[in-house]
């Protein structure tokens, strides 16, 4: 089998940001995410390929937090596109867990397929190659694998590594471009025979099934009231998410010219689904609440076959109210709706 030295990381990413936009999962202080090889600090920032998980998902390299789509210019007669900013250059996620792989194949769905193509989106998946790291230790608000993810064989990789907890990870290509890409670090890859690591259980589990057809039934039940009460929409739930893609399209003018631009939004502020004439269909939190986790768990699923949640806690970490996503899913399976 093949294998990399953790010690040949710093070289290997510079041979990779040599050729691609390479994104790595960092610690930069109080913050962690997915950011370019090329703003690594050797003085201040560390490599996280370790960190279960970092804060900030990979989701911004495929869907930036603020892009410009194109820019226009007032004419006589009309306006005219001058540029449009398609961003298609090669890009390479390396160190992706499969709960945030599973979140780009739901992005995947939702920007690629029943019939729309975001192209601005498209330029860029179209360009990127994922190597995976395998989860062998899921941490304690970890639960993919009640949501379908194979935390061992992350769907979707180019190729994947596997940390054996010595100086080495086992690399694994596992499609045409995962294979270019170890022809491309092959001075790096060593032929060496090693066990495979040995998995943990997860400390945290659902039931997801019939979930999505029992929430099917309970659109208006009062018990969403409830479990709305202690949700402040503060929204960190949204971004911090791996597959959330809300957003909102804004123009920015200088005299006769300017751009367009989308940044994300959350379908948690009251001002997401306010309408030009003032009626909003979710004006309180708790339709917000509602609408959130019925998307997560039944709509999108019932649209692509897949949940839109993948297990991977961010917001039960995060949120401030303490709302656990996999305690609603345990509440919606077993509740008594029809009170």
């Amino acid at each position: 089998m093949k294998v990399l030295n953790k010690n040949k990381l710093p070289a290997v990413f510079d041979k990779l940001a040599q050729q691609s936009e390479l994104f790595v999962p960092l610690q930069k202080k109080e913050q962690s995410g997915f950011y370019s090889w090329k703003s690594f600090d050797q003085a201040s920032d560390q490599l996280a390929l370790d960190l279960l998980n970092v804060y900030l998902p990979p989701k911004q390299v495929l869907l930036p937090q603020t892009e410009k789509m194109y820019s226009f210019r007032q004419e006589e007669g009309g306006v005219a596109i001058s540029e449009v900013y398609e961003e298609s250059q090669a890009r390479v996620i390396f160190g992706i867990r499969a709960c945030d792989l599973q979140a780009i194949n739901c992005l995947d769905q939702a920007f690629l397929t029943r019939g729309f193509v975001d192209e601005y989106y498209k330029a860029r998946r179209d360009n990127t190659t994922i190597v995976a790291s395998a989860c062998y230790k899921p941490g304690a608000n970890c639960f993919c694998s009640s949501m379908g993810v194979d935390p061992l064989e992350p769907a979707g990789a180019d190729a994947i590594i596997r940390d054996t907890g010595s100086e080495f990870f086992i690399w694994e290509a596992r499609t045409p471009a995962g294979e270019e890409l170890s022809r491309q670090l092959a001075e790096y890859l060593e032929e060496k025979e090693l066990p495979l690591p040995q998995s943990q259980a997860f400390e945290r589990q659902v039931d997801m099934e019939g979930v999505a057809e029992k929430l099917s039934q309970v659109f208006s039940s009062p018990l969403w009231e409830e479990l709305s009460d202690a949700c402040q929409t503060c929204g960190i739930c949204t971004y911090l998410c791996p597959s959330c893609y809300c957003f909102d399209i804004q123009v920015k003018n200088q005299g006769e010219a300017g751009y367009r631009f989308r940044c994300w939004d959350s379908c948690m502020y009251g001002e997401y689904t306010m309408m030009a004439g003032g009626h909003n269909p979710r004006a309180s939190a708790t339709e917000r609440f509602r609408n959130r986790f019925l998307h997560k768990l039944e709509f999108f699923n019932e649209r692509y076959g897949m949940p839109l949640c993948t297990g991977c806690g961010r917001c039960i970490i995060a949120c401030p109210a303490g709302i656990d996503i996999s305690k609603i899913i345990t509440a919606a399976k077993e509740a008594d709706w029809s009170a």
